[in-house]
């Protein structure tokens, strides 16, 4: 059943993440042929909420209204890293999941219902910038940060912002079909499904490297990386024998060359789709991958999605 929504309201909400519970469960589709949802905002601390960046929300309804929902939303802000959450909501939510309701959290709203004990023994996953923090703090938890959301009925958690929009369209698609959830989705104007998970959007840092060898080689590597590189060719440039450059590299890198290499080759094409309009076989010839085929298995193997889907997200269709 889907007929009840709560957003719940913490102070310095983000407004996005409220709008987007907000745009899927909150507006009168009627019209369309679309059912309604009996849609509420709910104070968790005061009736008069903070929102970042500086305005206040208000609403009558505090936390007994909770009991009445099927689904529990929960858009958070910035110092949810900070905070302790009111004890009173972390029961509530405990007592609606017990009684059969759906708790769906907005990126960081995953440190909520970790905080309520909801997330114990159960896959979730929470913005990529979050998710060791999460599993640090919630060691029971079994995070996920690569996935865009996870549905573990009734907890669903999601990634970053934008990703609360996969997890809300998903469970309307599960309770509701597919028919609701594509005329929701056309209103919004976003696809009802996307492809990949949030890996492609994670920021790659700039790893140090402490051996002279090793870096020295490994530098090289990154120059070229259109090249056919063995480990036998590799160790000869660092003056060691392949095994000790081997183990070597595995105590610099934490894998091994070939897996490093495999990392460097994908992460070397997104910026070339990003910022390029060259062919994906020649991008694939660019980075060291035999065809374009052989590129677009990695592709997929590594971030959940196609080179030219990729190039679309980042940088829209190819002009070539």
């Amino acid at each position: 059943m889907l007929k009840n929504v709560a957003a719940v309201l913490l102070d310095n909400v983000h407004p996005f993440e409220l709008g987007v519970v907000c745009e899927v469960f909150g507006i009168d589709r009627r019209a369309e042929g679309l059912p309604a949802y009996d849609f509420v905002l709910v104070a968790a601390e005061s009736s008069s909420v903070r929102a970042v960046p500086g305005f206040t929300i208000s609403t009558p309804h505090g936390l007994d209204r909770l009991a009445e929902a099927d689904l529990i939303t929960i858009p958070v802000g910035d110092d949810f890293h900070t905070r302790d959450f009111p004890p009173e909501l972390l029961e509530a939510l405990r007592q609606a999941v017990a009684r059969g309701a759906r708790v769906l959290s907005v990126c960081v709203g995953a440190f909520v219902l970790g905080a309520a004990g909801l997330l114990d023994g159960r896959r979730c996953t929470t913005h990529w910038r979050y998710a060791d923090a999460l599993a640090e703090r919630y060691p029971k938890a079994c995070v996920e940060p690569s996935v865009l959301y996870v549905d573990e009925d009734p907890i669903i958690t999601s990634a970053g912002t934008s990703a609360g929009i996969d997890a809300c369209l998903h469970l309307v698609r599960k309770l509701q079909g597919s028919e609701v959830t594509n005329a929701i989705a056309r209103r919004m104007v976003v696809p009802p499904h996307r492809d990949g998970d949030q890996s492609q959007y994670i920021e790659r840092p700039v790893a140090e490297y402490r051996e002279d060898g090793i870096r020295d080689v490994i530098a090289w590597m990154e120059r070229n990386l259109d090249r056919e590189l063995t480990v036998e060719l590799l160790s000869a440039r660092a003056c060691m024998s392949p095994r000790t450059f081997a183990r070597r590299f595995r105590m610099e890198t934490g894998t091994t060359p070939y897996r490093w290499l495999l990392g460097q080759r994908v992460l070397s094409a997104q910026r070339l789709l990003e910022n390029t309009d060259e062919t994906v076989e020649t991008v694939a010839a660019r980075t060291g991958f035999p065809n374009a085929a052989a590129l677009r298995h990695q592709f997929v193997r590594s971030l959940s999605t196609t080179p030219n889907a990729y190039r679309r997200a980042f940088r829209g269709p190819s002009r070539t």
